[in-house]
């Protein structure tokens, strides 16, 4: 791990900004192996996607305490973290509501309530909401790069990046998968939907790392309120989609690989 850490800022320099901003393109590079799998892979089964999403899940479930909140709890105390967490999950639920959502990760699906009309009208919704929907699943993923980054610990902050970019790769499949469900073009297009989701994380990422910079103070705060996005994120949405078509316990399974995976990450890397 040192010998990846002095390489990391060998790179990226010293400067937390510039060590967000790579870290930002790193998980967004991570997000595009997962958009292009669909160009090799071009009909992976429900079964496969929901395996998968479940590992995501994982990952970023053990992400979320080990990278993000106990580290927190060590920098500002508990209270800092748990109003983060709080408000990270009431931002991620009012976008939610304002939007307003859509369930499309794997089957392109919609809530009946999602776009009012006729089937024109709410396919035209659909496709504005499938974009805006992805889109916010991951900003509190860039933003926790961007927060770790900022906060000086680049150690944890390489790990998370690493934990991030691992769930992105299914993820970028699954967005891809869903374009292409949707009728939004053929493999290449699909994948570019899938990578562009996740550029939003490039300057989420850069948002966070200089936020904290500026002002220490904000670095508890900003790590729960990244860790209550992603959590908001994965029972919201990830887990419910991946038990939604009868692959609970393939989905299950994933998830608990995800965890282990992440944990001996953190291990491995500490």
């Amino acid at each position: 791990m040192p010998d990846l850490v002095e390489a990391f800022v060998r790179l990226a320099g010293p400067n937390p900004v510039v060590q967000g901003l790579i870290g930002g393109l790193v998980i967004t590079l991570f997000n595009l192996v997962g958009a292009l799998a669909i160009v090799v892979w071009r009909r992976p089964s429900e079964r496969s996607l929901d395996v998968a999403l479940g590992f995501a899940a994982g990952v970023m479930l053990t992400a979320s305490f080990t990278s993000l909140i106990l580290p927190g709890i060590e920098v500002g105390g508990l209270w800092p973290v748990v109003l983060g967490m709080v408000l990270g999950a009431l931002v991620l639920d009012r976008a939610d509501v304002w939007v307003p959502h859509i369930h499309v990760l794997v089957t392109g699906r919609r809530r009946a309530d999602a776009a009012p009309g006729g089937a024109g009208d709410r396919r035209l919704a659909g496709v504005i909401l499938f974009i805006v929907a992805i889109t916010l699943h991951n900003m509190p993923e860039g933003l926790a790069v961007g927060v770790a980054f900022g906060g000086g610990a680049v150690r944890d902050a390489i790990t998370l990046m690493l934990a991030i970019g691992l769930q992105n790769v299914p993820e970028g499949l699954a967005v891809a998968v869903a374009a292409r469900n949707a009728g939004m073009g053929g493999r290449w297009y699909a994948a570019f939907t899938g990578f562009r989701a996740g550029v939003v994380e490039v300057p989420l990422a850069v948002l966070g790392a200089w936020a904290v910079a500026q002002a220490a103070p904000l670095l508890p705060y900003a790590m729960g309120f990244a860790a209550g996005g992603m959590l908001f994120v994965i029972s919201d949405e990830i887990i419910p989609e991946t038990h939604a078509r009868g692959h609970e316990r393939l989905a299950t399974l994933g998830t608990m690989i995800g965890v282990l995976v992440m944990l001996v990450l953190d291990v491995a890397l500490g």
